[in-house]
Order: structure tokens, then C-alpha cells, then sequence
């Protein structure tokens, strides 16, 4: 197995003491370099006539990389190590977001208009009028961030606490990106039930719903019964946003190798959530040939342990995923690390596509197969070709919170997923560049016109 690129998730900073000599720094940096460190920024702290204090910033593979860069460090003589700060753990410390103002209280008359008396006015014309609920409060641009905690990232059942941070970082990225005022609602009950009563019950405060890490098949069901019980959007981020991506990369992966969606043979490995939606909306895109595999290979009718989700893609004849992915065009992965052999990449037909999107460690490593293919892909932001869902849930949001859709639909899936795929140019099309970066600020505004556009077609908007 190749090691993991280091990067800035496993990150410390190294506050030293070192001799103020010439060639001290010079040592420190060939032994980060020798165990595979990626040195960042270094900053003078102190100096004096004997000694120098700075901070050195380097980016580790995993925990214990970062432990065994400090060891080595720690092992020159004439250096001293006084702190090892992580990065990634600092950045979370109190919690990544908060609640501003958006207007200033600063005399009598601004709290008078902002809070009693004046308030009273706005909530009389709220229960007169309930549609100026959209206009008068925060609704028309606020979304609930919703999970169970049962199924966080890559991690497991955390639980609500668990899902915390995760949720913060996803309203960090609303705002950021679309900016929309997103909070986190972690609830502590994995019942179904609860869930979709508890949500009816806040709902009144925001304009659309996002649930995230709610474990399968569960998801599907809380989904369905929200969108059924809400006149708000429902968002399933792990299974759409997921699927959304997947298929603008795959658009733009299938120009490049000059083959078509419904000629292609696909498999895909991993059938949970994601799997699914990225199988349903592949298929409403044109893909006539797939074949899914979970942990216990391909999901065939002779099966006695497939969920209803599963039964919907169970083909005739079962096996390995070695058995199913011989002469595919396309390896879609949203399972395990390591579950993908160079041998299996090599018995696909030419012009190899893939999807190793398992994070943070991909089905396959790229560098194994970096050759064997035409286009890979993975979760990661230290390859080319990140398939990420910010480059899909804040302009779905943005669009539908814009034209107070009262649900997303599958054409809403479609357009958003074409709109992605079209901001690379033809010209800029390579096997390094199927997809727009997550930074690309033309993103979020393609989405939300493809959703608006997508919701008044269909008749969903109601502004």
C-alpha cells in the first residue's frame, strides 16, 4: 500500500529552540524531510545571541507520522522541542461558527424596533399573514443541518456529540459558499419516528432541510416522510450531493475517453446511501448497464439479505467484485480503502475510468494504477480530480431557497450535475480536469440557476 500524501488534516506546528548557529535549521529540515514530512511555513518567534525560538509548520500523513516527525526532531542533539501544537485540533477549539448581528443596537430607538415594543407589529403581521414568515425573518435564508450521528463520515455511529464538528464545518461551507446561515441540529435518537417528528417540528424556522450521516437504509425513509410532510426542500447531502458530483465528473470523464453513458458498462462497489442515489441518477442520466457490489459481492436476486434499495439494482448472476468489474468501463467506489487491485483496474476494458471516492483513504491508491488508466478520480483534495459535494449542496440550496421550491427533484439532480460538468471547457478538459475546484466562485451561481430554472419548469417555485 502506498503511503498517504501528507496534508494539512494531519498537520502540527513545532515550537523549537535552537542554537543561533548557521547549518541548526538546516538540520531540522533534513530530518522532517527524511521521514517523509512536507515542511510548511516557518516563523521566527525570539532571537537572541545564543538561541532562537521558532515555529515550524509540517503536514503528516496520519497521526502517527506526526508523532514519529516530532521523535526525530526531538533526537538532534542541541535542539530543544517546547510545544507540538495540532493544527487541525486548535482549529476546532470553541468551535468553528457563530451567530452575528445583522444590524447594530445602539440606541434606544434600534432596540425599541429590533425587540419590544416594535417586534410586536412584525409578529402580528407574521400571524395575518403567514407567508411574510419568508420575508420579515431569518427562514428565507436558513438551513437546518440534520443528523443522528449514526453513520459520520468514513467513522461510524458516533452519535449526536460525535457528529458535531462535522455538521459546524458543513454551515462553515453554506456561508462560505452560498451564503447561507446553516445550523447544526444533532439530535440524540436513532428512531425514525423521532427524527421526522422532531424536524416537522422545527421546520417552521428554516427554508430547507439538509440531513447528513444518517445511516442507510434509514435515510431513505426519513427523506421520503419529510419530503412527503414539509412544504420545505428535503436534501439528502450523503446520498445526492454525492451522486450530483459523481455524475458531472462522469459526463466530463466520458468526453474525454469519447464513449457514451448509455453504452458503458459501470460497476460500482459500495451500496449504501451514495451508492444507490449515484446509481439511480446515473441511470435517469442514460446508464443502461450497471452492476452494484456491497461487502459481500454482487447484489443478485439469489440474495436473501438485500434492503429494498439494494433489491431495486440485484442483477441474475452474483460473484466477487473481481467477477463483476472484468471488462467494465467505469469503477464508481464509495466503500472501503483498499478494496480495489491494480489486476482487477487491468481487467477492465480500455480506456479505464476510476472513481475511487472511499475517504480518506481511496479503494485504490492512484499512484498504483496511475498508468493503467484513463481518468481516476477520488474524495481527496491532494489529487486531481476531487469529487466533493460543496461543489453541489450550496448552489442546490442557494437556487432553491432563491425560488422557494417546496422540493428538489431528480431534473433538479440532473441540471445541477450539467451545470458543474460545463464550467470545464473543452479546451481545459484533460485527465486531470474532469471537474471544476470547490473554489471555482462560478460553481454555486451555475447551480442555483440550473435549480431556479429546473423548479419553474416543473412547477415547484413559488417565487
Amino acid at each position: 500500500m502506498v503511503a498517504l500524501t501528507p496534508n494539512s488534516s494531519f498537520s502540527v506546528t513545532i515550537r523549537l529552540q535552537l542554537l543561533n548557529r548557521a547549518g541548526t535549521l538546516a538540520t531540522v529540515t533534513q530530518a522532517i524531510a527524511s521521514v517523509g514530512g512536507n515542511l510548511g511555513q516557518i516563523d521566527l518567534i525570539e532571537q537572541t545571541r545564543a538561541h532562537t525560538t521558532r515555529d515550524i509548520t509540517v503536514d503528516a500523513s496520519s497521526t502517527e507520522h506526526a508523532e514519529e516527525i516530532v521523535q526525530k526532531i526531538k533526537g538532534i542533539s542541541d535542539i530543544k522541542v517546547l510545544n507540538v501544537y495540532d493544527r487541525t485540533f486548535n482549529l476546532h477549539r470553541g468551535g468553528k461558527i457563530s451567530i452575528e448581528n445583522k444590524i447594530a443596537l445602539k440606541t434606544q430607538a434600534d432596540l425599541a424596533m429590533a425587540y419590544t415594543p416594535g417586534v410586536g407589529r412584525i409578529c402580528m403581521e407574521i400571524a395575518t399573514n403567514p407567508e411574510q414568515l419568508y420575508n420579515l425573518t431569518i427562514k428565507q435564508n436558513t438551513v437546518a443541518i440534520v443528523t443522528d450521528g449514526s453513520a459520520v463520515l468514513g467513522l461510524g455511529n458516533l452519535g449526536p456529540g460525535g457528529a458535531l464538528p462535522v455538521m459546524e464545518g458543513k454551515a462553515m461551507l453554506f456561508k462560505a459558499f452560498a451564503g447561507i446561515d446553516a445550523f447544526p441540529i444533532c439530535l440524540d435518537t436513532q428512531d425514525s419516528d423521532e427524527i421526522v417528528e422532531t424536524v416537522k417540528r422545527i421546520a417552521t424556522v428554516f427554508g430547507g432541510v439538509n440531513l447528513e450521516d444518517i445511516s442507510s437504509p434509514r435515510c431513505f425513509e426519513i427523506e421520503a416522510r419529510l419530503r412527503r410532510e414539509l412544504d420545505i426542500p428535503v436534501f439528502h447531502d450523503d446520498q445526492h450531493g454525492t451522486a450530483i458530483v459523481t455524475l458531472a465528473a462522469s459526463i466530463n470523464a466520458l468526453k474525454l475517453v469519447g464513449k457514451a453513458m448509455e453504452d458503458i458498462r459501470i460497476v460500482m462497489n459500495g451500496a449504501g446511501a451514495a451508492g444507490v442515489a449515484i446509481a439511480r441518477l446515473l441511470r435517469q442520466a442514460g446508464a443502461r448497464y450497471m452492476i452494484l457490489c456491497d461487502s459481500k459481492g454482487i447484489l443478485s436476486h439469489d440474495r436473501t439479505d438485500l434492503n429494498e434499495e439494494k433489491r431495486e439494482f440485484a442483477v441474475e448472476k452474483g460473484g466477487s467484485l473481481a467477477d463483476a468489474i472484468k471488462g467494465t468501463d467505469m469503477f464508481i467506489g464509495v466503500s472501503a480503502p483498499g478494496v480495489l487491485t491494480p489486476e482487477m483496474v487491468r481487467s477492465m476494458a480500455p480506456d479505464r475510468i476510476v472513481f475511487a471516492m472511499a475517504n480518506p483513504i481511496p479503494e485504490i491508491q492512484p499512484e498504483l494504477i496511475m498508468d493503467d488508466v484513463a481518468v481516476i478520480a477520488t474524495g481527496r483534495s491532494d489529487y486531481p480530480n476531487q469529487i466533493n459535494n460543496v461543489l453541489a449542496f450550496p448552489g442546490i440550496f442557494r437556487g432553491a431557497l432563491d425560488c422557494r421550491a417546496h422540493t428538489i427533484t431528480e431534473t433538479m439532480y440532473l441540471e445541477a450535475a450539467k451545470a458543474i460538468a460545463s464550467l470545464v471547457k473543452p479546451s481545459d478538459l484533460s485527465r486531470e480536469n474532469i471537474i471544476p475546484s470547490v473554489f471555482d466562485d462560478r460553481v454555486v451561481t451555475a447551480v442555483s440557476a440550473a435549480v431556479q430554472q429546473a423548479a419553474r419548469q416543473e412547477g415547484s417555485a413559488r417565487h
